[in-house]
C-alpha cells in the first residue's frame, strides 16, 4: 500500500468529515473508526500495511478536523451509525468493511448490528460491546448527562505553550502512548492557540452519554451481526476487557478472537505487524 494517504473531506447533510485515504481506489471498501478522544492518525501505523484495500480513516464527530455536533445535540455512540452511513453514502458505498479501535469498535458493532445487509465484515481492535447499564441507573445517568453537557460545553479546550507539551500530555494520558504514536494524534488533534495549540476536540466529548444500553440491548444488536468479525484484544489494554467479553463471546461462532501482546494502542505501536498480518486478507475476502 502507498505509504502516503490522500487528505479528503466527506461531505453529507450538511456535515464534513475529515479522512485519509490509503491503498487502491478500486480496492476491497473499508471504512476505519478510530477510538474516544483519538483521530484518524490512529491508523497511520496499520494502513500501510493493509494491501489490497480502499481504506478510509475518518476522523469522527467531535474529533480531529471534523465537524463538532450542534450545541443541541449529544455524543451518544449510537449517533455514529448515522454518520458512519452518511460517511458510506458519501463515498458511494453500498457495502463495505469496517476496521475500529475501541470505542469506534463499539460503534462498529452498532452500525453492523442496525444494517447488516451493508457490512461485509469487521476488523476490531480492543473493543466490541459498550458496558450494559441496569435499568435502574438510567435515571442517575441522564441527570449526569445534562450536568455534564452543561459543565463541559461551557469550557475551553486545553491549551498548552507548545506541541512538545501538548505531545507530553498525550503520551501520560487514560492510556499510555509511545512518542510516536502520541505525535501522531496530536499533530491531527491541535490547532493553534495563542502562540501555543489546543487540542480540537469537542469538550463536550467528555459528557457521559444521555442513556447506556442495558445487556438485553446489547445483546439483541450483536444477534443481528452474523458478518464474519475479527476480534484483537490487547493482553495489556483496558483492564478486565478480555474476561468481560468471554460470556458475552460464547456461542458466536463469527467472531474469532486473538490476544496479541500490547498495550490498548496496539495498532499505533508494535503490534501493527501482527494485526496487519491476521487482518490484511481477511479484509480482502480471502478465507482462512
Amino acid at each position: 500500500m502507498n505509504h502516503s494517504p490522500r487528505e479528503i473531506t466527506l461531505e453529507f447533510d450538511r456535515k464534513t468529515i475529515a479522512a485519509r485515504q490509503w491503498g487502491n481506489p478500486d480496492g476491497e471498501p473499508v471504512l476505519a473508526l478510530h477510538g474516544w478522544l483519538d483521530n484518524c492518525a490512529s491508523f497511520d501505523r496499520l494502513a500501510p500495511l493493509l494491501g489490497g484495500v480502499n481504506l478510509v480513516a475518518v476522523d469522527m464527530a467531535g474529533h480531529g478536523q471534523s465537524y463538532h455536533r450542534s450545541r443541541d445535540a449529544n455524543y451518544n455512540i449510537w449517533e455514529e451509525v448515522e454518520d458512519v452511513l452518511g460517511m458510506a453514502k458519501a463515498l458511494n458505498w453500498h457495502d463495505f468493511s469496517l476496521l475500529a479501535h475501541s470505542r469506534g469498535a463499539v460503534a462498529a458493532m452498532l452500525t453492523a448490528g442496525t444494517f447488516p445487509d451493508r457490512i461485509v465484515r469487521m476488523a476490531l481492535i480492543d473493543g466490541l460491546v459498550p458496558p450494559p447499564a441496569r435499568d435502574t441507573e438510567a435515571p442517575e445517568v441522564l441527570a449526569r448527562a445534562i450536568a455534564q453537557r452543561a459543565r463541559y460545553g461551557a469550557r475551553k479546550p486545553r491549551r498548552f505553550d507548545s506541541l512538545e507539551e501538548a505531545v507530553e500530555a498525550r503520551k501520560h494520558g487514560m492510556f499510555r502512548l509511545g512518542d510516536d504514536a502520541a505525535r501522531r494524534l496530536v499533530a491531527r488533534g491541535t490547532v493553534p492557540a495563542g502562540g501555543g495549540v489546543a487540542w480540537s476536540n469537542d469538550p463536550r466529548l467528555v459528557a457521559t452519554s444521555t442513556a447506556k444500553l442495558n445487556n438485553a440491548q446489547v445483546q439483541a444488536f450483536l444477534d443481528r451481526v452474523g458478518m464474519p468479525v475479527r476480534l484483537v484484544l490487547a493482553e495489556e489494554g483496558i483492564s478486565d476487557m478480555i474476561e468481560r467479553l468471554r460470556p458475552v463471546l460464547e456461542g458466536r461462532g463469527n467472531i474469532a478472537v486473538k490476544e496479541l501482546p500490547g498495550s490498548h494502542h496496539l495498532h499505533m505501536e508494535d503490534g501493527a505487524a501482527a494485526i496487519a498480518e491476521w487482518f490484511g486478507p481477511f479484509l480482502c475476502g480471502e478465507s482462512g
